[in-house]
């Protein structure tokens, strides 16, 4: 195969489906691929492939690499490693995406380790720039900004990786919007051989039995969504939250200040170490905004702050404020909502 300097995606395979943070990059890694003027490719990994590239295609994918074998699923680290590692070389893409998941975690810094390449963890946004190295005077075009809030938020940092290559960044599931580019739109797929890219010892691990458990919580999926912070000040009264999202038909967030409380527990933390939440609405108690919190639910349609502090920095992304205490505005929200509902 010829260098190609391709947008490449490793897509998470599971029970058939391609994962959703998956095709969410892929939707993003179109955009950038058609900046760059580059192919988009995916790269999927696993056992019973049939077909999958018809759920790839209409993301605007280009081209299909399909690596398949019984013992490639489910995902263990050194086959996959070794796959990424040997392809790369060969096909010498220029960008890599892959989920943050427990698999990209694992996955991402073992190949760019590898590979010299450098990875940015945890992105919040993907953009295609130039830069000027402030040293050398050497000017680059067309780098990949990997973009993520740094040293504990305080700051929005743009990471660029101006000579290794691939450039690699993880996403968190999202982050990014899931969009059909075309239904039409189809792509070649090139199947190849586990065995050229993997050695037998690296099947040396073999998953005898796994368990997954299912999130109990659907906060990603829920059109309302009512949030506390530290400002909600305990646990209790967390529970009015509770009261007013189950009163409105929505779930309950917390920020991580809340959760690091133990107001809430982490499953329904928002924000960059958390999930990230696309609501019509977004009610926000007591929370402050920090950068982190405000990666994961800034997209929400109508955002609407529950706040003592007048100056606090979510009030600022906020379309509606209400300035004074939760305590005492939520049981009037509720009250309000159920005398109007009937």
């Amino acid at each position: 195969m010829t260098d190609n300097n391709n947008l490449i995606v490793y897509c998470e395979f599971d029970e058939g489906h391609i994962a959703d943070v998956s095709l969410e990059l892929l939707t993003k890694g179109r955009q950038l691929a058609s900046k760059l003027g580059v192919k988009l490719e995916a790269l999927v990994i696993g056992d019973k492939l049939e077909g999958i590239e018809n759920q790839l295609f209409p993301y605007g994918v280009d081209t299909v690499y399909k690596v398949e074998d019984a013992r490639l699923f489910p995902y263990t680290s050194n086959p996959h490693s070794a796959i990424l590692i040997n392809l790369f070389k060969e096909i010498k893409p220029q960008i890599c995406l892959m989920g943050a998941t427990c698999i990209g975690r694992d996955l991402g810094p073992r190949v760019s380790s590898c590979l010299h390449s450098g990875l940015t963890a945890d992105c919040t946004s993907l953009e295609i720039g130039d830069h000027k190295d402030p040293k050398t005077g050497k000017e680059y075009t067309d780098l990949l900004y990997q973009i993520r809030p740094a040293f504990g938020g305080n700051i929005v940092a743009t990471i660029v990786n101006p000579d290794c290559r691939p450039q690699m960044a993880t996403v968190r599931e999202g982050v990014m919007k899931k969009e059909i580019f075309n239904p039409e739109h189809k792509g070649e797929v090139i199947n190849l051989e586990a065995s050229k890219y993997v050695k037998p010892e690296d099947f040396v691990i073999e998953i005898i039995d796994r368990h997954i458990e299912k999130s109990k919580v659907n906060i990603k999926g829920a059109p309302i969504v009512v949030a506390g912070g530290y400002g909600m000040g305990s646990r209790e009264n967390f529970d009015l939250l509770h009261q007013l999202a189950e009163t409105l038909g929505g779930e309950v967030g917390a920020s991580r200040a809340a959760v690091d409380a133990g107001f809430c527990d982490h499953d329904r933390q928002i924000g960059q170490t958390g999930v990230t939440v696309r609501p019509k609405l977004y009610i926000a108690c007591g929370i402050s905004g920090q950068i982190q919190h405000i990666a994961g639910m800034q997209e929400s349609s109508i955002i609407l702050s529950i706040n003592n502090d007048p100056e606090a920095p979510i009030n600022t992304i906020a379309d509606f404020v209400i300035t004074g205490n939760a305590e005492d505005v939520i049981p009037k929200l509720i009250k309000y909502y159920k005398k109007n509902s009937k």
